[in-house]
């Protein structure tokens, strides 16, 4: 069986590029080559959710080229693909504080998303500025607000409530993660959708970003298909 929510930490761009004697940021343009090979493959193989992490919140420090390339990165990538994801039924998302991104990213976001918000097939979520604990807080705060206006009861308050409040609420029955994967062989999640992967399968290759292949994308899922998921059950 194939997860229906796949969450990928895109890691070790920076040091592949080094390892090759090239600037950090050109690990980020290679590894945009891998984003869109993965896309395409997560939606032709009929994966309902994809989410990348992106941009965290604690990318913020890192030096202000790499940051600079970064976001002509993404625009040039959501610019380029727009077409065919609308063609393919993908709709785009984006979690995190968008608030915080550079005007011009906002701008080419939200006319992306407005563009493909029609997207049956598959919802490609990229996570900017986001922090899995900072989503937490924005939703206690969001309910702790609506319970003060009176719109919500303190008393009402489970797991699929607070769910409806987290950044990831438009995924719908797909919020949930089935698989993480993390590249360059790191081993954390690194603050990302803390709430989202309680019951998630983790695959940790040690390939870098950039090298992350489609066939290598199969191994994942191969991984995945032979656990047996018990969700706390014998």
């Amino acid at each position: 069986m194939l997860p229906k929510h796949i969450a990928i930490i895109m890691d070790g761009n920076g040091r592949w590029a080094q390892a090759r004697g090239y600037p950090r940021f050109y690990g980020h343009l290679r590894g945009s080559n891998r984003v869109k090979e993965i896309v395409r493959e997560a939606r032709r193989m009929g994966i309902r959710a994809l989410t990348l992490y992106a941009f965290s919140t604690e990318n913020w420090k890192r030096p202000e080229e790499e940051l600079n390339v970064l976001w002509k990165t993404l625009k040039k990538y959501v610019h380029r693909q727009i077409k065919d994801m609308k063609k393919n039924g993908i709709r785009l998302h984006v979690i995190g504080e968008m608030e915080r991104l550079p005007a011009d990213v906002r701008a080419e976001l939200e006319q992306a998303m407005n563009e493909l918000k029609d997207g049956k097939e598959m919802v490609l979520t990229f996570a900017l500025s986001y922090g899995g604990r900072a989503e937490i807080i924005q939703a206690a705060r969001s309910f702790a607000q609506d319970c003060q206006s009176g719109k919500a009861d303190p008393a009402s308050l489970n797991e699929q409530t607070f769910q409806d409040y987290l950044w990831t609420s438009a995924l719908g029955e797909f919020a949930d993660v089935d698989l993480m994967i993390r590249t360059s062989g790191e081993k954390r999640i690194s603050n990302f959708l803390l709430w989202q992967l309680s019951y998630a399968e983790f695959d940790f290759p040690e390939l870098n970003w950039p090298d992350y292949s489609v066939e290598e994308f199969h191994k994942s899922l191969e991984n995945f298909k032979n656990r047996k998921r018990r969700f706390g059950a014998v």
